[in-house]
């Protein structure tokens, strides 16, 4: 097995104490198989997983694309691309997805990159205009492959697969069990990790709240009122239907953020970034947030309408009864319609004495990104000796490569705003605003 001599520091950087179990295999059988189908629950590390053999196979200077990682999703693509940054390898890595200019991306892709991180449908641009050198590329990674297949990039995957030359590793992710992978893969032999969870090892909690079309927003209140503090994501299978509720929360004044296909990347982005960080700790989604995007571990989920198929309703509990752990999803439904995949339930029994209470964080936005050298040490020191914060008053920060976003108490934010704003941040001269 490759010695990854730096294995210890880039663990380090990234705040992880050891590997996981699954990890630790999934690096095992990379480095042996020059084919690797990977079973994992959303949330469990796989971005990780195949990063660590990518990274450690590298070479440097070698003026060509060395691993291209496709996603289904352009919030997987960025996910992936903060993580193989926050490894700190060295290693230059492009992202590419829909949303940002095409011309713009060809442009960055005349400079030398090592990874290339990116949906189907662009990457395969890419390669129709050329734009792509790969003479020495070694690794493929289909992350979330069927979830790619079933959103209709399969025409796109098997360009791609037409258009590279043989190469030493194939890996495949997905958290779904009952998979086929397609023939324009060319798998031969491929070993599997599979780390999905057993009925055993995931306690997935579901009650029923009895309702009906007439009371359900009220119910629904009663609900996310009953539930209490956590974190929660609150899935819809329309973006009408998510206007309504997201209408209904406000007249109710419960913050919250949207997620939903339609809308502008860059307000996805940050309505995420939100909900990571503990401003927002409830999300009214689509099944587009079921997987494939980073989040944190949620107390709960709630199907205020529930989804055709019975693996969708998996991937969305999935969200809350992750690998070896207990997880809760309330089901808004007249008993009577529910579907046949809906087993193993209690009736919910509401907690009437519990209030909602909004986050106590706001987001600060800074423009000032990695591009301006900027760390998130530098935002951090400004916001501790020229905000006068201390250190359980500055949360997460999200380092992006023009701008960067940190969490910071709402009741401070206001005066943080109006003591830094137009502050240098190392050599430039930042504006910052409450996002």
């Amino acid at each position: 097995m490759k010695n990854y001599k730096n294995q210890e520091a880039i663990l380090a950087k990234l705040g992880i104490a050891e590997l996981n179990a699954m990890q630790v295999a999934a690096l095992e059988t990379i480095e042996k198989s020059t084919e690797t189908i990977l079973l994992s629950p959303t949330g469990t590390g796989k971005t990780l997983a195949f990063l660590l053999p990518i990274i450690a196979h590298l070479e440097q200077k070698t003026n060509s694309i060395q691993a291209i990682i496709l996603v289904p999703a352009r919030e997987l693509a960025i996910q992936i691309d903060q993580v193989a940054r926050d490894m700190g390898s060295g290693f230059r890595i492009a992202t590419v997805y829909g949303g940002k200019s095409g011309t713009k991306e060809r442009l960055d892709l005349k400079q030398t990159h090592d990874v290339l991180i990116g949906t189907p449908g662009r990457i395969a641009d890419h390669f129709r205009r050329n734009a792509l050198a790969i003479k020495n590329l070694k690794f493929l990674v289909f992350d979330e492959f069927d979830k790619s297949l079933e959103i209709g990039f399969e025409t796109e995957m098997r360009e791609i697969m037409e258009a590279i030359p043989s190469i030493e590793k194939k890996v495949l992710t997905s958290a779904t069990q009952s998979i086929k992978v397609p023939d324009f893969v060319n798998l031969t032999n491929p070993k599997t990790v599979n780390f999905l969870a057993t009925k055993d090892e995931s306690k997935l909690e579901i009650e029923v709240l009895q309702t009906s079309e007439q009371q359900k927003l009220d119910d629904f209140y009663r609900l996310v009122c009953s539930v209490g503090q956590g974190n929660g994501i609150v899935f819809c299978n329309f973006k009408d239907t998510i206007n309504e509720v997201s209408e209904f929360l406000n007249h109710k004044n419960v913050e919250h953020g949207c997620f939903f296909g339609g809308m502008e990347q860059i307000d996805r982005e940050r309505v995420l970034i939100k909900f990571r960080n503990g401003t927002n700790r409830l999300l009214i989604a689509t099944d587009l947030a079921a997987r494939g995007i980073d989040i944190p571990d949620l107390d709960y989920i709630i199907h205020f309408e529930l989804p055709q198929r019975l693996d969708e309703f998996t991937h969305r509990n999935g969200r809350t009864a992750r690998m070896h752990s207990n997880g809760k999803a309330y089901i808004l439904q007249d008993r009577r319609l529910l579907p046949e995949y809906v087993v193993d339930y209690s009736d919910m029994v509401l907690n009437s004495d519990k209030r909602i209470h909004n986050s106590e964080w706001a987001t600060l936005f800074i423009s000032g990104g990695r591009k301006d050298k900027i760390s998130k040490g530098d935002i951090a020191g400004l916001l501790f000796k020229r905000g006068k914060l201390d250190k359980n008053e500055v949360g997460a920060i999200e380092l992006k490569a023009d701008c960067a976003f940190v969490a910071i108490p709402r009741k401070k934010a206001n005066a943080i705003v109006q003591g830094l704003n137009n502050q240098k941040l190392k050599t430039k001269k930042v504006r910052i605003s409450i996002l």
